[in-house]
């Protein structure tokens, strides 16, 4: 028999037992009730909400961003440049309500920037003295570069320099003001005739990473300025009446209520300005300093349930031949023992991706009406990066559908194959996500099981320059979305292999 016809037959026989059909509806149905019931738990427990969710800015990207700082700046017509040496990075720390004590955060920032306009989310350039990784360039939120290391002093400043030719911003740093360093260039696409140039400061919270939770506290950061040099066009010819100080944006979820409730400002010093301020200008990513939001993956957290439900199709799929005494008639009617079980392996991991796409179709838009609803926020996400989460949840479930369906095939017995699909796949998944092991233990979980393959669901990246709680009951995976994926498949081509072999030892 042909391999199309013995497709064909598989086909046939998955869609003629009603038992089978009904568990691929099942399965969408339990993973979006699932969704239901998870968020209708958190809304019980969530404090009462009288106003909406404050929206997250969008960055040029799509992605989610936090852009609260205050700004000293100019309006910057054409071509020009800012110079100015940065001599002193201080800060406090909120350890608690009503008590401070002096210290900076790792990625608290100070330096000069070049902004598409005051707009939150709109594109920007900016060179940087940071809390404890020396200077930076950073652009767009999501793109960070490495200058000079060390701390500034009145003895040893951070000189720092923009230079803008159309749509290019580069940025340079210098020890001593005269030798200077090209850092990096940026390309801001559509950057406007006229855009704001100055000063600026920013101090995300402070987050302890301890733990699988961690936490954070409130922080605020001073930035002291020498004399600003400008070249250019500027509209006010660059006087020193011409700054404005404005705070861009409120707090966005990383420095708290603290930093929230503190107004930036600047004032004179010497020759230049002292400027103090709070927030951060960085992607927004999970962890212990955003208070109540969701994100994507969070409206997919009833894939599991959903898996499982699949897994016993799958399974059952060849162990019913087993049970029935139908095995002998089908290899009977499809020698090739390989052929049959790619062609099992094909019909369920088909059923198994379709519902998979389905119910993450379904339940993301469903689950964000439910969130705005309930006054939470919502992490924006590019376009493409939801997309890669839905057909992800699709290529989970049907390469999962395919281990249950080899597992089956050696095993032979539908308890014990679901059994062990189970405890590979979703066990270790929960108990690594619901932050019940320690960190380490559920990292290895997820590089080493077919668990990893949940990896594929995540939309939040982890980001080098933005400091949280990267572990998985925060929602990381240490593993790349393809690389999780990858493991599964490991598995998944180890199973179906022993399968094949043991098929054709034993059934002859």
């Amino acid at each position: 028999m042909s391999g199309l016809r013995v497709l064909h037959a598989e086909w046939t026989k998955f869609r003629t037992v009603r038992g089978w059909v009904l568990g691929t509806f099942g399965a969408i149905l339990a993973s979006v009730v699932f969704l239901l019931a998870g968020t209708a738990s958190t809304d019980q427990s969530s404090d009462d909400r009288t106003q909406d969710a404050v929206s997250l800015p969008v960055g040029p990207g799509g992605e989610a961003v936090n852009d609260s700082f205050y700004f000293m700046h100019q309006p910057l017509t054409g071509d020009g440049s800012i110079t100015v040496p940065v001599t002193a990075l201080t800060g406090v720390l909120a350890q608690e309500p009503g008590r401070t004590t002096p210290g900076i955060t790792p990625w608290a920032k100070t330096g000069i920037l070049v902004k598409q306009s005051l707009e939150q989310g709109s594109q920007y350039a900016a060179m940087m003295v940071t809390g404890a990784h020396g200077v930076r360039m950073q652009d767009d939120f999501t793109h960070d570069r490495a200058g000079l290391p060390g701390h500034p002093s009145a003895a040893s400043p951070r000189w720092l320099r923009l230079v803008r030719a159309g749509s290019t911003v580069t940025g340079y740093d210098s020890a001593d003001g005269v030798h200077w360093t090209e850092v990096g260039s940026a390309r801001l696409t559509g950057l406007a005739g006229t855009v704001q140039v100055g000063l600026f400061t920013a101090s995300p919270a402070a987050v302890r990473t301890s733990g699988s939770q961690g936490g954070s506290s409130p922080a605020v950061a001073t930035g002291t300025f020498g004399h600003v040099a400008l070249g250019g066009s500027w509209a006010h010819g660059g006087r020193p009446d011409g700054w404005q100080g404005v705070q861009v944006g409120g707090d966005a979820g990383t420095s708290d209520s603290y930093a929230e409730n503190t107004s930036g400002g600047c004032t004179p010093a010497g020759s230049g300005f002292s400027v103090t301020g709070a927030g951060d200008i960085a992607p927004v990513v999970g962890g212990p300093a955003l208070g109540p939001a969701y994100t994507v993956e969070n409206f997919l957290v009833g894939t599991f349930a959903g898996l499982i439900v699949l897994a016993v199709v799958a399974v059952q799929f060849v162990t019913a031949e087993y049970r029935r005494g139908l095995i002998g008639s089908t290899l009977a009617a499809i020698p090739r023992r390989g052929r049959l079980l790619a062609a099992k392996a094909a019909v369920v991991m088909a059923v198994a991706f379709v519902v998979g796409v389905v119910a993450a179709a379904v339940s993301i838009p469903l689950g964000r009406q439910r969130a705005h609803a309930t006054h939470f926020l919502v992490f924006t996400v590019p376009r493409g990066v939801e997309l890669r989460a839905v057909v992800g949840t699709g290529l989970l479930l049907a390469t999962t559908a395919v281990l249950a369906l080899a597992l089956g095939a050696v095993l032979r017995r539908s308890a014990t194959a679901i059994t062990t699909v189970v405890m590979a796949t979703v066990l270790p998944y929960l108990l690594a996500v619901s932050g019940a092991l320690p960190t380490s233990s559920a990292q290895w979980l997820l590089r080493l099981t077919p668990a990893a393959g949940f990896a594929v669901q995540q939309t939040l990246p982890h980001y080098a320059h933005v400091l949280s709680v990267y572990t998985p009951s925060s929602g990381y995976f240490p593993l790349s979305p393809w690389g999780g994926y990858a493991v599964l498949a490991g598995w998944t081509v180890l199973a179906l292999t022993a399968a094949t072999l043991l098929l054709r030892r034993r059934d002859v």
